[in-house]
């Protein structure tokens, strides 16, 4: 019975390691591909993104967007990002920006990314 129970509890062991050695790299490469990002685009709201439905200019319909509780966006090439951010700084900086190029550095999920700074391009 000893010999049965000390071969099980080895066994176990050995599988707890293994998939120790199967998890722990998918693991870092998610880390490692949650880092920061620089994207370049045009500041927008999500709402309408790169199609403004309100005549006139492009910011003048983005801040009406914002004010009815669209969020900001970065419009980069086809693709539109959501843009979130808890810093007022950076929010007025968005402000300052709409409808005109812009950087945008942070980390990527989806359609979202999470604004750890903005600045004109």
């Amino acid at each position: 019975m000893r010999s049965w129970a000390h071969k099980s509890a080895r066994n176990a062991l050995c599988l707890l390691l293994l998939s120790a050695l199967v998890i722990a790299p998918a693991a870092a490469a998610d880390k490692k591909g949650s880092g920061q990002q620089t994207f370049n685009g045009i500041v927008s709201d999500s709402m309408c993104g790169a199609k403004h439905m309100m005549p006139g200019d492009p910011a003048g319909c983005a801040h009406g967007c914002l004010k009815q509780g669209s969020k900001y966006a970065l419009v980069v090439g086809d693709k539109v990002y959501t843009l979130e951010t808890g810093d007022k700084s950076t929010t007025d900086a968005l402000d300052k920006l709409i409808g005109q190029k812009a950087k945008v550095k942070g980390n990527a999920k989806g359609d979202t990314i999470q604004v750890s700074s903005v600045s004109g391009a």
